[in-house]
């Protein structure tokens, strides 16, 4: 169903921002069609912010209950999502947000990134937002470039590790807030754009290593390396390629036990979420699809995941969150009234799914305890 929208501010916005043209009044094409990490849309979103400074679009929202819906599609989502639950509005009007993770210290905040603005933003419980590193990227850069942070993490000391895109490098924010770079080359050959990663119990770092922070992506000259490869970063310092066959690999995610390693792969004609086996040593084998939703015409990519302690994954998709059994099946879908691209684990209990999506912030409280460092 196309979009819609009830001014003529929004018609501007959206033409300038998407390029698009009205299919009808106030009715524009799907946003699958043209969004994603697509420089030229960017340069059309910095001219269109600079339009509608004076309104209320670039202003940030109060808390809102109640937005979007879960569909279920299966019983067995009622014990993870209770009937009750609402989907809450927490912060609004950012460029493209991602890489959420909860902090437990000084009585809990969420940091995301907010990867056009090239900053990682702090949300507090008391609706307040500031932010917590800016600028990621210190350098020029053109115009509609991806140069923020996309996916953060924790390792086991509780410090924060980003996927850095302008500095196509893994870094570590130390206590004291200087940064460690932990990976930035592979064989000589400098990384394309990391974009999300997660922790082994034993310290490993898998991330994954599209080609979004290019203007030009996999035709850009800067790229260096002939792959959108999956990494492994030990914690002596040894890089290895795990898997190098996926055109967009992008979020990843371990079973409880760590058998099991969840790959998404945002690429429009293979939306696919994979599963491989964990070997003794790391390594990777016996790469198959999990699910399939290349058909699915929603708005959105397989992005960002998440786990629960059972084994459920959270997967941020066409149309929302695609929620799944440890064997495939389809439970539902958590869908925010914007398409989220990551989501994390938050509050004292581990019960909330936070969920950045698009230009907001959202969360939900359920019932089943999530996988977090």
């Amino acid at each position: 169903m196309p979009l819609q929208f009830g001014n003529q501010t929004s018609e501007i916005f959206f033409s300038l921002v998407y390029g698009l043209e009205p299919t009808a009044p106030g009715a524009f094409a799907p946003i699958s069609q043209c969004f994603g990490y697509n420089p030229a849309m960017v340069q059309r979103l910095l001219l269109a912010g600079l339009l509608l400074s004076g309104s209320a679009i670039l202003q940030l929202s109060g808390q809102q209950a109640g937005v979007g819906s879960i569909k279920r599609v299966d019983p067995a989502l009622d014990k993870l999502a209770p009937g009750a639950a609402k989907i809450e509005k927490l912060a609004g009007n950012f460029q493209f947000t991602e890489g959420p993770i909860w902090i437990a210290e000084g009585g809990g905040y969420l940091l995301f990134s907010d990867i056009p603005a090239n900053a990682i933003r702090k949300w507090t419980s008391d609706g307040q937002v500031s932010v917590f590193r800016q600028p990621v990227f210190p350098g020029s850069f053109p115009p509609g470039q991806f140069i923020g942070s996309n996916g953060l993490t924790l390792d086991a000391q509780g410090r924060l590790v980003a996927c850095e895109h302008g500095n196509r490098r893994m870094t570590r924010t130390e206590k004291n807030g200087s940064i460690t770079v932990l990976a930035d080359k592979f064989e000589g050959k400098r990384l394309n754009s990391p974009n999300d990663a997660v922790f082994k119990k034993n310290g490993d770092l898998y991330f994954t290593d599209p080609p979004y922070g290019f203007l030009k992506q996999d035709d850009d000259p800067a790229k260096e390396l002939k792959f959108n490869g999956v990494f492994r970063l030990t914690p002596a310092g040894k890089l290895d390629l795990l898997v190098r066959d996926m055109s967009r690999p992008n979020g990843l995610g371990f079973s409880p036990d760590e058998k099991k390693l969840y790959l998404a792969n945002s690429d429009p004609n293979r939306k696919v979420w994979m599963v491989y086996d964990v070997k003794a040593d790391g390594s990777l084998a016996n790469g198959k699809v999990f699910a399939d939703v290349t058909k699915e015409t929603a708005d959105g990519l397989p992005d960002g995941m998440k786990l629960d302690t059972q084994g459920n994954l959270y997967c941020t998709g066409p149309g929302g969150i695609w929620v799944f059994s440890p064997q495939g099946k389809h439970l539902g879908t958590i869908a925010p009234p914007e398409t989220p691209a990551n989501c994390h684990w938050g509050d004292a209990d581990g019960k909330t799914l936070y969920m950045t999506a698009r230009t907001g912030l959202y969360r939900v409280k359920l019932n089943v305890k999530g996988i977090r460092p």
